[in-house]
């Protein structure tokens, strides 16, 4: 990321062709008229770009219109604090008719942050700060105070946030003022740390960040967190728990604040960089966020070009879950209006499984770099003792050979062929050792 030098106009930067691309670390939300507003990191991957919260909007999640920046800088208490010359990881949600947004900032390589708030009467703005929500030092242990999201758990709110250094930690939020429930005053930080719920060893640097929790259906929830390097291996994974503040475990039951078991093996993966044949290279998918937009829910993510991983833009994927209650997401992006949203008409019938699929398996020791699709064929012979349960969930071993032949718990449902531009049934499934596949039928 490299921001606007002084002397630089920030009115000469042309952002007009940006659309989705440069939006980094990105949260979206939507508004009463239905437009969706997407929320980013102050990046841009070509020159020197401005700070304050970069803000699109778009009517289909699909095309975005660049809109502006939400403040028209660094908060002086932030900048004062960190030294931060931008906004990292915005957070945005709605409490009663207040637009909340929870920005962080600090410098590379560095436990020196703060996460503030600032509010709004609509996503649009205008924005006013608020202060100091939560602050770190680098010389103190604990949590590193970047990545906000916040989880409303009935009368109780919560700030889930960390990265790397200390992990991910979960902190109370009072309701009422959007602050720490611990604060000493409005607008005045409080010095955490709050809950851990997940943490990864020094020997892989302690790579997690990005953190972002929501309810699992029938109760508990859901812990959605990237792992690794930010520019080729990152990935997503999740783990689960009956409370928000932990502890969160993957589908083995390893505890996802565990720094004693191999860190490939711990958590869930759920997406990572791969390829389908004919079709663009995903790489270092990861920084999530998940919109609930009525019956659908959709993981918000960044993603970079694997011919020019300098280049990054925001994804949108359809999130689901299996019949025992596991987050997965969708080998395709999400194409707007065209996709169906109706569950109950999703496949219930073993039989619609037959065909050609192009899979992507996602192994828990093997998440680096770009997993390439391979081909399997489905025949009625091989669906013997798989059951449909209904709205597209299946349990049974229903792929052919190989490891993926463990039994799967999985969905599938109707979505949008990217590389044919057709469409075509999809399926995300997971195993009970953490083993995730996914793929799109071809014929």
């Amino acid at each position: 990321m490299t921001l606007l030098e002084p002397g630089v106009d920030p009115a000469t930067l042309d952002t007009s062709a940006w659309g989705g691309r440069h939006a980094h670390d990105p949260t979206a939300v939507r508004d009463d008229d239905g437009t969706y507003w997407l929320f980013s990191t102050d990046a841009f991957s070509e020159g020197p770009v401005r700070a304050g919260v970069q803000v699109r909007r778009s009517t289909d999640l699909v095309t975005w219109q660049f809109h502006g920046w939400a403040l028209p800088g660094v908060p002086s208490d932030g900048a004062a604090w960190t030294g931060a010359e931008g906004l990292w990881a915005p957070e945005v949600v709605r409490v009663g008719d207040e637009w909340r947004m929870y920005w962080s900032a600090s410098t590379f390589g560095s436990r020196t942050s703060a996460i503030g708030l600032a509010v709004a009467p609509h996503p649009s703005g205008p924005w006013e700060d608020r202060g100091l929500v939560v602050t770190s030092r680098h010389d103190a242990d604990g949590p590193n105070a970047i990545d906000a999201n916040v989880v409303v758990d009935d009368d109780r709110h919560w700030l889930v946030y960390g990265s790397f250094f200390g992990g991910i930690h979960v902190l109370e939020l009072d309701p009422a003022t959007g602050g720490a429930l611990d604060s000493p005053g409005p607008g005045q930080p409080a010095w955490g740390p709050g809950w851990l719920v997940a943490r990864r060893p020094r020997s892989v640097e302690g790579a997690i960040e990005g953190a972002f929790v929501l309810p699992r259906p029938g109760g508990g929830w859901a812990l959605v967190v990237s792992y690794d390097s930010l520019f080729s291996t990152y990935h997503v994974r999740v783990g689960v728990s009956a409370s928000v503040t932990g502890p969160y475990v993957d589908r083995a039951g390893r505890d996802l604040r565990d720094l004693d078991a191999d860190p490939a093996t711990v958590g869930t993966p759920v997406l990572a960089g791969h390829r389908f044949a004919g079709g663009r290279t995903w790489l270092a998918p990861g920084h999530a966020s998940v919109l609930t937009d009525g019956d659908v829910q959709l993981l918000v993510h960044h993603v970079r070009d694997g011919d020019d991983p300098t280049q990054h833009e925001v994804q949108v994927r359809r999130l689901v879950w299996t019949d025992d209650g596991w987050p997965l997401v969708s080998p395709q992006p999400w194409a707007g209006p065209t996709e169906s949203t109706d569950e109950s008409a999703w496949p219930s019938d073993v039989a619609d499984l037959v065909g050609t699929w192009e899979v992507v398996t996602f192994e828990q020791t093997a998440t680096s770099g770009v997993t390439a699709s391979h081909v399997v064929e489905v025949t009625a012979a091989g669906l013997a003792g798989v059951r449909a349960l209904g709205s597209g969930r299946f349990v049974g071993a229903w792929l052919p050979a190989g490891p993926e032949r463990a039994p799967l718990h999985a969905v599938v449902f109707p979505s949008w062929d990217a590389v044919r531009d057709r469409a075509a049934l999809s399926f995300t499934a997971t195993d009970d050792t953490g083993r995730t596949v996914f793929g799109t039928r071809t014929a």
